[in-house]
């Protein structure tokens, strides 16, 4: 097996570097909903793996952005994934808004730390691997593009690709805290529709059925299914409807968040949405549910601990200390975790603020996490 101090000197010997390509990412806007920017991002990335000798396959998506999945060939046996998304939840114009900027030891711009410091740490390990010529097994790396709004393209690509894997490695950042995360909640985005009918407001009103007033009830029903000691949580984030103030509303809808921390618990939840939507409190009223984005939990499994042990050592023989730490956030690492593959979560550089202005990445952690990440797939591949 390869020395890792080998590594841990090309890492460091190209902070600059990681930066540079950190700056760039952060410069180009990506939100979800733009895929032009996501595929410009996977664009920047598979450029500098092909430069670096990283075998790079596209694979196009239509309505988000493009798909860039890359290997580094090692020998025989089950490949290990590293996974990271290349969108960010901010709008056309914010990068050059705030665009990359380092202030106090930190790095700040839109999705400078979810997820982008990730891939460009996933980029240089992949990197570092081939150019040694020393992956000690195959080497897969996915960079996707539709994560923030619950990978509805992004999830069959995933699982398809971490089927048979040894192990993954999810590059979402770093815990404040300086912790990885080994449990994650699963989640559920949602729509709920109601259709009443109009009347007008004064003349009419008896005739009218208000899809608001429906909507509240639904509201009040869904908002006594959270369940907090059990991690169990329905949000109504957003509502909309009605005609003009004086008519009875036809319309209302509401996107609805739904969060659980156990598999198990998902049937029993959307059967209690499921029978709130059906149940009509104002008569004439249909109601309907529709699933728009979805993650799975990441529930902690013996083989995930012994993936966390791993690098815990990997840390340690570098100079920190790390601890699985639970997050009530989702992420596409419950999609390869419920297929019964070791998963480990928020391997990225250590940031904060994640989705607000305010977002940052400590510049300090950005070698010293891709260093521990490549001596624990040296240690994965040893076992």
């Amino acid at each position: 097996m390869i020395d890792p101090t080998h590594l841990d000197a090309w890492f460091a010997a190209r902070e600059q570097e990681m930066l540079s390509l950190l700056a760039r990412l952060v410069n180009i806007d990506s939100g979800s909903h733009h895929p032009a920017g996501v595929t410009a991002v996977a664009e920047a990335i598979a450029a500098f793996l092909e430069e670096h000798g990283v075998a790079v396959e596209w694979l196009p998506q239509a309505g988000v952005g493009h798909i860039v999945r890359a290997r580094v060939d090692g020998p025989a046996g089950p490949p290990i994934l590293l996974l990271g998304h290349c969108d960010t939840v901010f709008p056309v114009g914010e990068a050059a808004r705030r665009p990359f900027r380092i202030e106090g030891g930190r790095a700040f711009g839109p999705g400078v730390a979810d997820m982008k410091a990730g891939l460009v740490m996933n980029a240089f390990v992949l990197a570092g691997f081939a150019q040694s010529r020393a992956a000690p097994c195959p080497l897969l790396g996915l960079f996707t593009s539709d994560e923030e709004i619950g990978s509805p393209k992004g999830r069959s690509v995933i699982e398809a690709t971490a089927r048979g894997c040894r192990a993954v490695l999810n590059a979402e950042p770093g815990r404040p805290s300086g912790n990885v995360c080994n449990a994650r909640k699963g989640g559920i985005f949602a729509e709920i529709r109601i259709e009443g009918r109009a009347a007008h407001a004064g003349s009419a009103w008896a005739e009218g059925r208000s899809a608001i007033l429906e909507l509240a009830h639904k509201t009040l029903a869904l908002a006594r299914l959270s369940d907090p000691e059990r991690g169990i949580t329905v949000n109504v984030g957003v509502v909309r409807g009605g005609q003009s103030v004086n008519t009875v509303a036809p319309w209302a809808e509401a996107e609805v968040d739904l969060r659980y921390i156990r598999l198990a618990d998902r049937e029993p939840l959307l059967a209690a949405v499921g029978a709130i939507v059906a149940q009509a409190t104002v008569p004439d009223t249909r109601a309907t549910f529709a699933i728009k984005g979805e993650f799975l939990p990441l529930e902690p499994t013996p083989a995930s601990d012994r993936l966390l042990a791993l690098y815990q050592s990997a840390a340690r023989a570098l100079g920190f200390s790390v601890e699985g730490e639970f997050s009530g956030g989702c992420a596409d690492s419950g999609f390869t975790a419920a297929l019964g593959v070791p998963t480990l979560c928020s391997l990225g550089p250590v940031g904060g603020k994640g989705h607000t202005p305010e977002e940052y990445v400590e510049l300090a952690t950005l070698v010293p996490r891709a260093q521990a990440l490549a001596r624990t797939i040296l240690a994965l591949a040893a076992q």
